[in-house]
């Protein structure tokens, strides 16, 4: 038999060091359309922090008081009354440090400046987010509140039957019909595969491809301009706990009027006064800066957000509370 001697040959680990890949790096960071805060209340860019604005009462403009004019007689007259409200925009702030000795051995694609502007935007959105469900995503916001006789997870449920009934009550005391639909990704869910909504999507449709049951599709059905899903979501364990990740909407819907665009004499569910007067901050009051602490030997990153998310008319929100299981 003949041996057969093998000599020692190098291993992977002496010829190759692990190191991080200079073209690749994971970070979960959420998309923006995630979020619909901003969305629901449409931003308003402001000056000042707190200020105040014009509302105007619109049962003064819906009455029927025009008359008959007598020859030679005055014009019925009428008028109207004007109020104020007003918007306190909060500052948010978070920083992150990045010590010297950190970012001189910091290895690529490592970019410790944008990581931190990352890291802090992404929280901003996420708190703007939080506060806006908390506030008004919720019961007793709202001229109406209600919960489905059935909920629409139920097979027998009639969601779009419930929708319409709410459109129908907001248009008879406001005279707008609300134009968007806003559900967490729960109740997407459940919307998108109730039988209501399949089968008017199936049955009206003429191509060869599949139904395809979209945002679009259901808001046609529904006679809205659009459905908003929010699906951002939002760990709320502490920094070294197991992560708990969850919807930051829950099982809830909203039926709001949004305008467009903000205006004068433009009635909205709510509006968002963003503060840009803070010097050097975005159309959403956001501001980033960067300044040495020295005494920590670090450069110090600050994100800061300043907002008033304003409900400007209860009426036109109609609020469905835990409509899935």
């Amino acid at each position: 038999m003949i041996q057969i001697i093998r000599k020692s040959q190098p291993t992977p680990g002496d010829v190759h060091v692990d190191r991080p890949l200079t073209n690749i790096s994971i970070a979960f960071l959420q998309a923006q359309s995630n979020f619909v805060a901003d969305q629901v209340f449409p931003l308003i860019s402001v000056d000042k922090q707190s200020d105040k604005y014009f509302t105007f009462d619109r049962g003064m403009f819906n009455r029927d008081q025009m008359e008959k004019r007598a020859p030679g007689a005055e014009s019925a007259g009428v008028g109207y009354t004007v109020s104020t409200d007003s918007y306190l925009a909060d500052v948010w702030a978070l920083h992150h440090d990045i010590p010297d000795q950190r970012r001189s051995n910091a290895d690529q694609p490592l970019q410790p400046d944008r990581e931190a502007v990352e890291l802090l935007m992404h929280q901003a959105l996420v708190r703007r987010e939080a506060e806006w469900v908390s506030s008004f995503f919720t019961t007793g916001i709202w001229a109406n509140d209600v919960t489905p006789g059935t909920l629409w997870s139920a097979v027998n449920s009639t969601p779009v039957e419930d929708i319409e009934l709410g459109k129908v009550v907001m248009g008879e005391s406001t005279g707008f019909e609300p134009n968007t639909l806003v559900i967490g990704r729960h109740v997407w869910k459940i919307l998108r595969n109730h039988p209501e909504i399949v089968d008017r999507i199936k049955y009206g449709q003429t191509g060869p491809g599949p139904a395809v049951v979209s945002l679009q599709a259901v808001a046609a059905i529904l006679e809205l301009d659009r459905i908003l899903v929010s699906r951002s979501i939002r760990n709320t364990a502490i920094e070294g706990a197991t992560n708990a990740h969850s919807y930051i909407a829950g099982k809830n819907a909203l039926l709001a009027y949004v305008p467009s665009s903000p205006g004068i004499m433009t009635p909205a569910a709510g509006y968002t006064f963003g503060w840009t007067g803070y010097a050097g901050a975005g159309p959403a009051g956001q501001r980033i800066s960067r300044f040495r602490m020295e005494h920590l030997k670090s450069d110090r990153v600050e994100a800061e957000m300043a907002f008033d998310q304003k409900k400007v008319s209860a009426d036109l929100g109609y609020f469905f509370s835990a409509v899935v299981a």
